[in-house]
């Protein structure tokens, strides 16, 4: 019988029930071809792999991370929470060690979704790797965490999240903004003042292939990990960067995106783009699958590898050469210039964000209290097109006396205001209240 290296477990929730459009690329035969392909190549036949069920996240998981706007029950379905509960069934297996390493194939997808939610944009409304990070943190104790976003495009809503947390250390491997969907992912973006070099962006250019992916795993990623010195790791794996996939430019492969995992080796994967349903996500999958459990992946091929597989042009491996020994000397070698923030005084921010999937604009002001004991207060100001005007306020984990008592302040003078909803997310007390 054949037996897995590493003893991996399995969460699929295809969502039969939600689609933006029966034609849209993210819909439910995104994870249907997968499952037929783990059927036929006997995946769940090896000893040591090991498929779980679903269940679907509760409001309060939800509420650890998000503020939805009005509520979660305007911004969700059942099929986002059984699928962001889904990575919590894959959380649990890997902390309780039942296996060693978890693979949640779930959608709706979610790395665009922001702390605020007001709709769908990039074809996400939860953001279902931050639920089950704070999930763990709340449930296991656990602290430092590191994602890895291997999607081809950047993962702005899950950086718009972590970006003040010093205890997460963000990484997104993307296809550059400037060409490709939400057009944001470069360099300077590195973090909030409480957690300056904790973002890491890693644009790289149209047609990259497996070459240059691997020296960013090589030259890069693996070398943030062992500074950085996290207790776990998650892949949010994306599978666009697929030279196959139908809305990217990238030119990476089954048999790529296999080496990587099994260089990377993450606790936890959580499936989010991909759009090549038929001829790319099956074999990605398997291959992923077979490199978390620690298997032989030199046999993973697409069918139409040999014939339509380019490999990548010099003037590409130029330029990742660059952007990478850019990228080095920045947050490797201490060449990111951190600003001295006083401590104690509060850092403004106004962004314009804008929900494509839904039609959506938003205007945000965001505001956080500079510290140096925790991730400090935070408040966000929000008005959509849709007339809501809400305040949002964050206590974050640990936060220190100060940070508290200003985000308590910020709360009571919002409910005074003029807003439609008042929010209060107290994670030291675990309490979320909506005014």
């Amino acid at each position: 019988m054949i037996r897995a290296a590493r003893r991996t477990g399995l969460v699929f929730f295809p969502a039969f029930d939600w689609a933006i459009s029966p034609s849209h690329p993210e819909r439910e035969e995104r994870l249907l071809y997968t499952q037929d392909q783990v059927l036929e190549e006997g995946l769940l036949d090896i000893d040591g792999i090991v498929e779980y069920r679903v269940r679907p996240a509760t409001y309060e998981d939800l509420r650890r991370v998000h503020f939805c706007v009005p509520d979660e029950a305007a911004v969700t379905t059942e099929s986002h929470l059984i699928s962001a509960g889904g990575c919590l069934v894959a959380a649990d297996a890997v902390l309780n060690g039942e296996v060693e390493s978890a693979f949640a194939l779930v959608r709706p997808p979610g790395h665009h979704s922001r702390r605020v939610v007001h709709g769908n944009r990039g074809f996400c409304n939860i953001n279902n790797e931050a639920v089950m990070i704070e999930y763990i943190r709340e449930k296991y104790g656990i602290k430092k965490i590191a994602i890895v976003d291997t999607d081809c495009h950047h993962g702005d809503g899950t950086q718009d999240i972590y970006w003040h947390d010093p205890n997460t250390l963000f990484i997104s491997i993307h296809q550059d903004g400037r060409t490709l969907y939400p057009g944001s992912g470069f360099p300077n973006e590195a973090g909030g003042p409480n957690a300056q070099g904790f973002t890491v962006n890693i644009p790289l250019p149209p047609q990259t292939g497996e070459q240059g992916f691997l020296f960013v795993m090589d030259e890069l990623v693996m070398p943030l990990l062992e500074k950085f010195e996290p207790e776990i790791v998650i892949n949010s794996a994306g599978q666009d960067n697929h030279f196959n996939d139908p809305i990217t430019n990238m030119n990476f492969s089954a048999r790529g995106y296999a080496t990587l995992n099994a260089q990377l080796k993450p606790d936890i994967a959580v499936l989010e783009g991909g759009y090549a349903v038929e001829n790319a996500l099956p074999y990605v999958n398997v291959g992923i699958i077979m490199a978390m459990a620690g298997m032989d992946t030199s046999f993973v091929k697409e069918p139409n590898y040999d014939r339509d597989y380019q490999n990548q042009p010099p003037e590409i491996t130029r330029n990742i050469k660059q952007i990478v020994e850019q990228l080095r000397g920045l947050f490797l070698e201490g060449g990111l210039k951190i600003l001295p923030y006083e401590e104690g005084i509060i850092v403004e921010r106004s962004r314009d964000v804008f929900y494509d999937t839904d039609g959506i604009h938003e205007r945000q002001h965001e505001k956080i209290r500079c510290c140096r004991q925790c991730a400090g207060a935070l408040a966000i100001a929000s008005t959509s097109n849709l007339g809501q005007h809400i305040l949002a306020v964050q206590i974050p984990v640990e936060a220190c006396v100060a940070c508290r008592q200003v985000g308590l302040a910020w709360f009571e003078e919002g409910t005074r205001g003029a807003f439609s909803h008042v929010y209060l997310q107290d994670r030291i007390r675990g309490v979320y209240e909506s005014i």
